[in-house]
């Protein structure tokens, strides 16, 4: 495999691109594969300790499987998980599992460890070219693959586990472990930074090391998420790492067409971003966490990502209006599986995986925008709302807010994070308000006001959710308040939290005040200089 030259490739991107666009056009497909993909899990998760604990029959019907196992959280499959991690074999999975992905800990604030076994591994292998074949179906052409691919992402070094006994396994990003797993002709002809720029642990000296390296190089495709995406088109157009200055990505890379992102929405970074670019580079959506690769856009526009139904994961689909973590042993009955999702519907994603997780949280909130085919838009997480006081926004609701807001006036993103705030009113009741902290891009036509913010980010707020508005009305809410921070302020909190680069992401809203109250001791920011009248609710 290693020999094998980058034209054949190419060619055979080709005939695979011309399959795949036939693939994408039949609408009924999805359901059949689910039905496949949830009897292979079956016979595999039959052999394990945990499948025979669970009652798991290789040929069980769905109803069976669904009436036997419970929902489950990460948290209740780490005993499991720590005993596969100390080399013990057929724990979730047939076989030892060699690796372990360190999640981003964006709503803990701690990275868990995922089990990667050879199951999984396939479902990587597969999913990853499927994804970019996705890419040159949609535009009729396999031109990718004839430069190569730049990946910006967080250290692909691992560690090796100390409890992992006679048999080695690793612990890492996502990234590094399938990095780790490519096939030689892909690291050959395809990959960029390379294994040494890879392993970098400093973002800054990354950056600089990666420009250094792939200024001279024919990039055809840059991926990575948007907000880390922007600031390396930044860094490499001001010439930072002693190169010359270009206006954009497509000034040094001509063949650059395509920007894979993934991680966190586009649309704060949107604009920006293809501006940063240049002309005539398409951008493409990947759905992807360290559990597995959940969807892809197969057509241009925000038109929702095609469920990967064929990818080996099984999903099931709990309704957001009955989702509580506290009473998961009770909602089995409200889950359903592809074939019985509804149109403008928010859900829970439920995965069963090739690496043992069964009935497993994903954390992700999901809305289908079509069933046949399936697709979908990422709404937020089951852990990062705004509901403090009944208001249920969700964060894509925020988001939405927040650019429809900065679009009218032409600002900029850098990094925000909403967080409810308790105040004491004159009367002595105690009422709420959120508390936004915004940092904005330099070089706005319009200066920026909090009070011109406050105003239309309630009235966008109003329009996008009906228990926002309800609370508002009866005054139990408060108009928002927005902190407009110095630039370098995000950064400076992600930097003290080690997540500054690579596939960190920034908690955009939470319903307690950790960050909110880490942003104000880092801006010096003193509740008295709060409106006379308010001053904020003991904790």
């Amino acid at each position: 495999m290693s020999t094998i030259p980058q034209s054949l490739v190419t060619f055979g991107a080709g005939l695979l691109t011309a399959r795949v666009e036939l693939r994408l056009r039949l609408r009924h497909w999805a359901v059949p594969a689910q039905e496949s993909a949830f009897k292979r899990l079956l016979g595999m998760l039959a052999a394990t300790a945990q499948g025979r604990a669970d009652g798991i029959e290789a040929r069980m019907p769905y109803r069976r499987f669904a009436a036997r196992l419970p929902i489950r959280t990460h948290e209740d499959f780490r005993p499991q998980i720590e005993r596969m991690k100390q080399g013990e074999a057929d724990v979730l999975w047939p076989g030892h599992c060699p690796f372990f992905a360190a999640t981003a800990g964006t709503t803990s604030g701690e990275p868990r460890h995922l089990p990667v076994t050879e199951g999984m591994l396939r479902h990587f292998r597969r999913m990853g070219p499927a994804a970019l074949l996705s890419y040159t179906a949609r535009v009729g052409h396999a031109g990718i693959f004839r430069g190569r691919h730049l990946v910006l992402g967080g250290s692909t070094a691992l560690t090796r586990l100390a409890q992992s006994g006679n048999r080695p396994a690793y612990a890492g990003d996502i990234l590094g472990i399938n990095t780790l797993n490519l096939p030689r002709w892909a690291e050959k002809h395809y990959v960029e930074p390379g294994a040494a720029i890879g392993e970098l642990t400093d973002w800054s000296a990354k950056l600089d090391a990666i420009a250094r390296r792939c200024r001279g190089r024919d990039i055809t495709l840059l991926a990575g998420s948007p907000n880390w995406l922007l600031g390396f088109a930044e860094h490499l157009g001001s010439g930072r790492d002693g190169g010359p200055k270009v206006p954009h990505l497509r000034a040094l890379w001509p063949n650059l067409e395509c920007v894979l992102h993934t991680g966190v929405p586009l649309d704060p970074y949107a604009a920006e971003l293809a501006q940063a670019c240049g002309p005539g580079v398409r951008f493409h959506e990947v759905y992807g966490a360290s559990e597995g690769l959940i969807a892809v856009q197969d057509r241009a526009g925000t038109q929702g990502l095609r469920l990967l139904a064929d990818g080996g994961l099984f999903f099931e689909f709990l309704p957001l209006a009955d989702y509580d973590e506290e009473r998961l042993a009770e909602l089995g009955s409200k889950v359903v599986p592809l074939a019985g999702v509804e149109r403008d519907r928010d859900y829970v994603i439920l995965l069963t995986t090739p690496a043992g997780l069964t009935r497993y949280v994903l954390g992700d909130v999901v809305r289908f925008v079509s069933t046949t085919p399936p697709r979908l838009i990422y709404v937020g997480r089951t852990q990062l709302q705004l509901n403090a006081f009944g208001e249920r926004l969700i964060e894509k609701e925020i988001t939405d807010a927040l650019v429809g807001v900065c679009r009218e006036h032409a600002w900029s993103i850098f990094n925000f994070h909403v967080a409810p705030h308790r105040m004491h009113s004159i009367t002595g009741q105690t009422r709420g308000r959120h508390e936004w902290w915004i940092e904005l891009r330099a070089g706005t036509a319009i200066t920026p006001r909090g009070p011109l913010l406050e105003d239309q980010l309630d009235e966008k707020l109003l329009q996008l959710n009906a228990h926002y508005a309800a609370r508002r009305k009866a005054g139990t809410l408060l108009p928002p308040v927005v902190r407009l921070v110095m630039p370098g302020t995000f950064e400076s909190w992600m930097r003290r939290r080690g997540k500054w680069g690579g596939h960190a992401k920034m908690p955009r809203c939470r319903s307690d005040r950790d960050i909110a109250d880490e942003l104000a001791q880092l801006t010096r920011f003193r509740p008295e200089t709060a409106a006379p009248w308010e001053q904020p609710a003991a904790q």
